[in-house]
């Protein structure tokens, strides 16, 4: 008997090391195509629905800057409605350790740092939380590859990302990765704290750039606890830009409005 609840042990064990191993290898293939884009602006259109199917828009501009040592920085600018014209985050990814963010408030204007506390927080009102809009780090996770499943009549797999940062609004992410085309992601389901299904991150509308980078359309996050939901749509994306570090300074932050 004990024999037999050893070697089930270990194959238990075997299983679950090559399930990590499958989970993050997929993540790194990821990682790999989606690396050397260098940096981009892009304009787009978020549009909120609450539970009772009343809509409003907003307008934003975005810019992103891809770092070779830690994670990417980016900003995010709304151009209207007049009560939120002005407002923007500015993010600094880190692959180990909290991220940075900071939020300007031109109402009043202040820069505010936003503590690591509030980062599972809604952005600005929407279904996006603040620690969403940082970037996919392989180091901010752990892995384990759970199934291949058809998505959209596309063979995908699917991986449990566990966020390593024990401050995460979510317990675990089921990301759908799609192997047929440069293992881009097609939805990911996030799991709240208490382990229940929160929301749904769809990727839609894919296009290609420079020759190799694909870049959703349109991203919708339906939120099934509260029923609301929001869409973002990309009207354009400018890889000319030539953005450096200089364009994500917390001056740049007041500025750009």
């Amino acid at each position: 008997m004990k024999k037999s609840i050893a070697l089930l042990a270990g194959i238990i064990f075997v299983a679950f090391g090559w399930s990590q191993n499958k989970g993050l290898d997929i993540a790194k293939k990821y990682d790999d195509a989606y690396n050397g884009w260098s940096s981009y602006t892009s304009t787009s259109k978020m549009i909120l629905k609450n539970q009772h199917g009343q809509e409003s828009t907003r307008l934003l501009s975005g810019r992103n800057l891809e770092q070779e040592t830690d994670g990417d920085k980016s900003m995010i600018i709304f151009n209207s409605p007049k009560d939120v014209k002005g407002t923007a985050v500015l993010t600094y990814t880190h692959k180990e350790g909290t991220d940075d963010q900071w939020l300007y408030l031109p109402a009043i204007k202040r820069i505010k740092r936003i503590a690591s506390t509030n980062k599972s927080g809604p952005f600005v009102g929407s279904e996006f939380a603040y620690e969403d809009l940082s970037s996919q780090e392989i180091e901010k996770y752990t892995y384990k590859y759970l199934r291949d499943e058809s998505f959209n009549g596309t063979n995908c797999h699917v991986v449990e990302r566990d966020p390593v940062d024990p401050k995460s609004g979510y317990k675990f992410m089921h990301v759908y990765y799609n192997p047929s085309q440069n293992y881009r992601i097609e939805q990911i389901v996030f799991f709240d704290r208490k382990g229940a299904k929160f929301k749904t991150l769809l990727y839609k509308d894919y296009q290609k750039y420079k020759g190799n980078f694909w870049f959703p359309g349109e991203l919708h996050m339906s939120n099934h606890q509260s029923k609301k939901e929001t869409w973002i749509l990309f009207e354009d994306y400018d890889f000319e830009a030539n953005m450096n570090d200089s364009d994500f300074s917390q001056t740049k932050l007041k500025s750009v409005s």
